[in-house]
């Protein structure tokens, strides 16, 4: 076994953490368990939850189905957002906007209502 910082072999035991053996090097004074285990969750697990995501769940529906945090989550989508590339900027503004069902609907609303002093 070799030191992960300075390559030395000059190592010596240094207690347990976590049921794992951690070592201690002599040249640069390191310290390092025998082995790292991976951390994280599986890809799978976050394929499913952005998988959920975009099947209109919200964050933290998907954080009771999944057992995943709602930041991890929301993160998650993040970084797949980012990924993705940006939108198309508009060619043409529309010059013409139609707002006669609204006047219409809010000057009935106002009749109905008695505001306009009618009755």
């Amino acid at each position: 076994m070799r030191c992960s910082d300075c390559h030395s072999d000059q190592l010596r035991k240094n207690g347990h953490i976590n049921s794992k053996q951690r070592y201690f090097c002599k040249d640069c004074h390191k310290q390092f368990p025998e082995y790292y285990t991976p951390q994280g969750y599986p890809d799978e697990v976050k394929r499913h939850c952005l998988t959920m995501y975009l099947g209109g769940l919200g964050f933290r529906a998907i954080e009771r189905a999944s057992g995943v945090h709602h930041t991890t989550v929301i993160h998650w989508v993040k970084q797949a957002a980012s990924a993705l590339p940006d939108a198309p900027e508009v060619q043409k503004i529309p010059v013409v906007a139609q707002l006669d069902e609204l006047q219409t609907y809010v000057g009935r609303k106002k009749q109905a209502l008695g505001l306009d002093g009618s009755r």
